[in-house]
């Protein structure tokens, strides 16, 4: 066991006083030997107590530092032991606590991030490792994950954890459909390792399972072969539904390996917004994409159109910058009610108009709103809910909370829930990484429709006494 804060050592588990102990008494119980460490220092506790989200504080009474899967599989076993709640914790990405566990244990997936192995087509890694540290890796030998999040500072556990969307969601799904095999810790402390073709009960609920069923220990992911350059086209409009229908008409056609867009406020500062799609063509010389096909038949200002060289690397990291400065300025550190909702295509003129005629710049903040298409075919995992249509729009909303104003965030926290039940009024469903306030289990229980039945039976099978990562508020 390695050294705490002051020289500390913690030596063993008091249930009477259900703290940890620096020294022996008589009713402790011994913490089994660790190859990594577990602390009790205020800071790893207190860095375990915030995310992404800094509006939820749940402080837990030690934080693990795994030097090996089979300090999870010790720790969550001991944990389950005393009654003790445990939750993985990757880069604190979500928004509402949800990897946060008041007077449990947190694992910090940080030490985890061993790259296993990288073949033709598949990489093995920790859930640690960052996807910028794993395409890193991987376009060194020629490949990338064929999904990125925009942000590449994530890490594959938590994404695998929850989902994992992009522009490339629109040809490949998300990227829990790019899993291949994993190798997860049930909430009886178990090592199991699932595929499609091995313990595929549970492959399908560790995958966008929120880590209600097992935390992730290892993950193969796909990979396919990178290219050199991209070519960004930025496209432009004044009309919600003109843009919906060319968005559309993208996605279903496949012109672009990339496909998002935005809403953005007018350039003039007049009231109301402007949408501008983002879609990428990869290539590599000497293949060229043809411009006039890429945007025939669309409707978009072409006047106003912005098309951009870049390298693929550059382009995958072309939000590092913004974040940095973000940091810098402490926008990143101020509370941020992100809301993400997959509105059914038939509706989303009517649900995403009625929710900007809401909204104003102040609402959202210095973050954008996303709005893009997907094919909801694409998305093979059971647990990651889509509404039930060919087509879906990502309605993202990335808020920013300005100067930490309380009633500002006590406003967005009831726009987002006002928001999320008229979409799931619509038919259609959120990407729970975000802030939803007072979402229970009624609300869980209309989210899985006819899945709940089968999450239910998953959480009994796997984590019996309720161990895994009670920030879900699921259980």
């Amino acid at each position: 066991m390695q050294g705490l804060a002051a020289g500390a050592v913690v030596v063993g588990f008091s249930p009477a006083h259900q703290a940890w102990a620096t020294e022996d008494g008589p009713d402790l119980t011994h913490v089994p030997p660790l190859d990594g460490s577990l602390t009790t220092d205020p800071e790893a506790r207190q860095e375990a107590a915030d995310d992404y989200g800094h509006i939820v504080h749940r402080t837990p009474i030690a934080v693990l530092r795994p030097g090996s899967v089979n300090d999870v599989a010790v720790m969550i076993r001991f944990a389950r032991r005393f009654g003790l709640k445990v939750a993985m914790r990757g880069q604190g990405h979500v928004c509402f606590g949800q990897a946060q566990v008041r007077a449990g244990i947190v694992i910090d997936s940080r030490t985890l991030n061993q790259v296993h192995a990288i073949g033709a087509d598949t990489a093995t890694v920790g859930p640690g490792i960052t996807w910028a540290e794993l395409l890193a890796a991987t376009a060194a030998r020629g490949l990338t994950p064929p999904v990125l999040t925009d942000y590449l500072g994530l890490s594959v556990g938590g994404t695998l954890s929850s989902g994992g969307i992009g522009g490339a969601s629109q040809r490949h799904g998300v990227q829990v459909d790019t899993a291949r095999e994993l190798h997860v810790v049930t909430g009886t402390g178990d090592v199991v390792v699932c595929s499609s073709a091995r313990n595929r009960h549970l492959f399908d609920s560790v995958l966008a399972g929120l880590g209600q069923y097992g935390i992730i220990v290892k993950a193969t992911v796909r990979l396919v072969p990178a290219p050199a350059l991209a070519r960004v086209y930025n496209l432009f409009y004044d009309d919600l539904g003109t843009y919906l229908a060319d968005q559309l008409l993208l996605a279903s056609e496949q012109r672009f390996e990339y496909l998002e867009g935005q809403v953005q406020p007018r350039p003039d500062g007049s009231p109301g917004w402007r949408y501008m799609i983002e879609a990428v063509a990869y290539y590599t010389p000497p293949r060229e994409p043809d411009d006039a096909a890429l945007l025939a038949g669309l409707h978009d200002d072409r006047s106003a159109a912005v098309i951009t060289p870049s390298t693929y690397l550059a382009w995958q990291h072309r939000l590092d910058a913004a974040v940095e400065y973000l940091k810098a300025i402490g926008d990143w550190y101020r509370p941020h009610p992100m809301l993400d909702l997959l509105v059914p295509a038939s509706r989303a003129e009517r649900i995403v108009g009625g929710a900007l005629a809401t909204l104003t710049p102040l609402d959202i903040g210095i973050g954008p709103i996303l709005l893009y298409p997907v094919r909801t075919s694409l998305f093979t995992r059971p647990l990651f809910r889509v509404p039930d249509e060919r087509a879906a729009f990502l309605f993202s909303l990335l808020r920013t909370t300005a100067n930490s104003d309380q009633e500002l965030l006590r406003r967005q926290l009831a726009s987002n829930r006002a928001l999320y039940d008229a979409n799931v009024a619509a038919g259609g469903t959120w990407y729970p990484i975000g802030a939803i306030a007072d979402y229970d289990r009624d609300d869980w229980r209309g989210h899985y429709g006819a899945l709940w039945s089968h999450v239910v039976e998953a959480k009994r099978r796997y984590d019996p006494d309720n161990v895994l990562t009670p920030g879900q508020r699921m259980f």
